[in-house]
């Protein structure tokens, strides 16, 4: 039983728990995920990126009036590799 690398990291594991509470199909702002993360921009920039590039969530970019928007929300694939971290570290933990 491995621990998903991308997942792991501690900020990486917030971004993911964070965004998995919202529903499938729901968007999550990226001001509104820093607020609740208590992180830089550039911080959860950086740590977005790796789990954007390994197709664990979905960027949309649009703009409300002349004002640039970004969504975020986990991809089919990065809801299931987070339910499979969970299950991992509940295997290693020993819970039932």
């Amino acid at each position: 039983m491995e621990l998903d690398p991308v997942i792991h990291a501690a900020a990486r594991l917030r971004i993911t728990a964070t965004l998995a509470a919202v529903p499938p199909g729901d968007q999550m702002s990226f001001p509104r995920l820093q607020e609740l993360l208590e992180m830089t921009a550039g911080n959860l920039s950086t740590h977005l990126r790796k789990l954007e590039d390994a197709e664990y969530v979905e960027i949309t970019k649009t703009h409300q009036g002349r004002t640039p928007v970004t969504y975020l929300a986990l991809s089919k694939r990065g809801r299931r590799a987070f339910e499979d971290y969970t299950e991992t570290l509940r295997n290693l933990l020993g819970a039932p």
